[in-house]
């Protein structure tokens, strides 16, 4: 059963003329007790809910994860399929790919960061576990990690959260085979990766990667742990491949075709390429149908729980039908109020109304939860005494934190967000690019957006992350400019399908907004009117919304009609009809944009010949409004430059 993976792997890879057997091969014995003796799925219904979860953290070795879902019986992996391994069209992608392919739980590829979003996984079985019970909610994650993963920092990040809150249903399976791209691990890295994970908190053993036996006892050991467990499992890469065998560059090249004829004999394997004799064949569904007896057992025990369907209600990601009742109230009460107040206030003011009305949702900061906003009272914390806890200490672990909450978010029965400040986004951004690429349903708070920061300095004053996340598809980026918009941008970021940003301020900013319809959800919209036909169009962002307003008023004061227009979200602008987004932009002869950032994107809105006043360089330590008015970024600043185009 295992060298039928093995001839798979070697095969396809052939055939595409590029991939990594190399992975594959070394553990397939691995997978094959995993998939045969202990990892609960079904091939007939991927996303049941008490599924174990399995991450192929070193993604690269895709055709391990294609083979299994292949033998076990899953409808997404055909022959064909296999065969064209890495082609247009095919399920089975150089990478696995979350929503390409079913039975594929996530994205990989990018070392470390399977493991890491994996941690997040094992952390909502154990917030589901403790909120529906044992009888609906008691699975592990299982995670195949090799050397590469082990490297990247975010392996570190996420092994020490994992420790830090006991994770006991989540099993690592380390790929030890001492082999990266350019030779031995060794070259690089020469840790004991079994200390390193003990000293973590996690229970760990070694094993024999090639030995099912011993693989089948370490496994059941494992299973029955109160604590994240690592199997350093030791394997030779390319195992089958006869010379070729464990040798130190056996990562990712292709074998010939009379290295594969000698690999096919050194395994007896004597049957046509991409064919699987009947009782190899017969083997392997049988373990998939075991599968699909669990899950049947599952279902007939859980439905006469009483909180199947809230279980049921709360994997299916639809929110309750009040969730917005509070903040359409609140929004409500903003427009008469007109709060000044910063958007990272804003922003914690709709939480209160949100988190009470939706309990899928589980927030959380960077060890920044007194500046970001992010804890509403009686969320109570997630922690090892209270798994129900709504709350996550991520510490000082961006990376680790955006991650996990992808995993979250895939796994499912929770919404996450948390917070930092934008600037460390620095930090977040590959997974937050993961997480696009997945849909997953995520809200990343990131506060102290622009220069505003003040005297923390050019470190921490972000002015090119605008630009760069705009520009990522499938991410919504909200930057909104009173308490009314935040709101409104926050209703729009539970409502999206996919990830969402929310770019906050920290320095208090006037109201905006004078009326109640949700304009936000429109991307960008006319705040306010000129006096007449519109010899000038500013278009603004977040806190520069009211300098625009400001400088609006001078215009007219001067007998020039000036109308403003806010851009809260730039992606959803782009799905309005050409008709309401030639509205938007008006025929005001001269458009300027304003936004303490640069200026890279605005284009869209003021074409090649508008006026920008923004950022050109990066900031300084000063206090906030000294920063302003020093990169001229006021009502002045834009009044000048509106009659310097003018003139033009």
């Amino acid at each position: 059963m295992a060298d039928a993976i093995r001839v798979l792997s070697m095969e396809a890879v052939h055939r595409a003329k590029s991939g990594h057997q190399g992975m594959p091969m070394g553990m397939a014995d691995v997978a094959t007790v995993l998939w045969t003796k202990f990892l609960r799925y079904d091939p007939k219904t991927p996303d049941w809910a008490d599924r174990d979860r399995f991450v192929l953290s070193a993604g690269h070795g895709s055709m391990l994860l294609y083979a299994l879902l292949h033998l076990t019986g899953y409808d997404s992996v055909s022959m064909d399929d296999i065969k064209n391994f890495r082609q247009w069209g095919a399920s089975t992608p150089g990478h696995p790919e979350y929503g390409h392919t079913a039975g594929v739980e996530c994205t990989t590829g990018p070392l470390g960061q399977g493991l890491a979003t994996a941690i997040g996984m094992a952390m909502a079985e154990r917030h589901l576990n403790a909120r529906f019970g044992d009888d609906l909610v008691n699975h592990k994650t299982w995670v195949i990690a090799g050397d590469g993963c082990l490297m990247e920092g975010v392996s570190h990040e996420a092994i020490s959260m994992a420790g830090r809150f006991n994770l006991k249903n989540l099993i690592v399976l380390f790929d030890d085979n001492n082999v990266t791209i350019d030779g031995w691990a060794s070259l690089a890295e020469t840790g004991d990766q079994l200390k390193r994970f003990a000293a973590a908190g996690w229970a760990v053993k070694a094993v024999d990667g090639h030995d099912h036996a011993r693989l089948a006892a370490v496994m059941r050991w494992a299973t029955r742990q109160d604590k994240p467990v690592m199997i350093a499992c030791k394997t030779k890469v390319s195992k089958g491949a006869g010379a070729l065998e464990g040798d130190k560059h056996g990562h990712g090249y292709n074998l010939f075709d009379d290295q594969i004829r000698a690999a096919r004999e050194a395994m007896g394997w004597a049957h046509a390429p991409f064919t699987v004799p009947d009782d190899i064949k017969a083997a392997w569904l049988s373990a998939g149908r075991k599968g699909t007896r669990t899950r049947k057992a599952w279902e007939a025990a859980s439905q006469a729980n009483p909180n199947y369907e809230a279980l049921i209600a709360a994997m299916s990601g639809e929110l309750p039908d009040n969730a917005f009742a509070g903040l359409d109230a609140h929004i409500k009460a903003s427009l008469e109020s007109r709060p000044t107040d910063a958007t990272r206030s804003c922003s914690g003011a709709a939480l209160s109304h949100l988190v009470p009305a939706i309990p899928a949702m589980i927030g959380g900061s960077a060890d920044l939860t007194g500046s970001v906003n992010t804890l509403v009272k009686g969320m109570g914390t997630y922690d090892t005494t209270d798994y129900a806890g709504r709350y996550v200490h991520y510490g000082v672990r961006e990376f680790g934190m955006a991650a996990a909450m992808n995993g979250m978010a895939l796994h499912g029965g929770v919404i996450p967000y948390a917070g930092t400040f934008f600037v460390f986004s620095d930090y977040s951004r590959p997974a937050i690019r993961l997480g696009a690429l997945m849909g997953a349903k995520v809200v990343h708070v990131m506060t102290h957006d622009s220069i505003g920061v003040g005297e923390d300095g050019p470190t921490h004053q972000p002015v090119e992350h605008l630009a760069a996340f705009r520009a990522m598809p499938g991410l919504h980026v909200f930057r909104p400019a009173d308490m009314v918009e935040t709101a409104e941008c926050w209703k729009a970021a539970l409502n999206a399908g996919g990830p969402s940003m929310l770019v906050l301020t920290r320095q208090k900013i006037p109201a905006v907004r004078t009326s109640g319809e949700n304009l936000a959800q429109k991307g960008a919209y006319e705040v306010s009117a000129a006096s007449g036909e519109a010899v000038v169009s500013i278009f603004a962002s977040g806190s520069e919304v009211s300098v625009a307003v400001a400088a609006k008023t001078l215009l007219e004061a001067d007998g020039i009609a000036t109308r403003v227009v806010s851009t809260p979200c730039w992606d959803l602008f782009d799905t309005q009809t050409p008709a309401y987004k030639a509205s938007v932009l008006g025929t005001a002869p001269v458009r300027v944009a304003v936004e303490a950032a640069v200026s890279l994107g605005w284009e869209k809105f003021i074409g090649n010949d508008g006026v920008f006043v923004g950022m050109k360089g990066f900031g300084a330590s000063a206090p906030a409004d000294r920063l302003f008015k020093e990169f001229g970024i006021t009502a002045e600043g834009v009044v000048a430059a509106a009659k310097a185009a003018m003139k033009a």
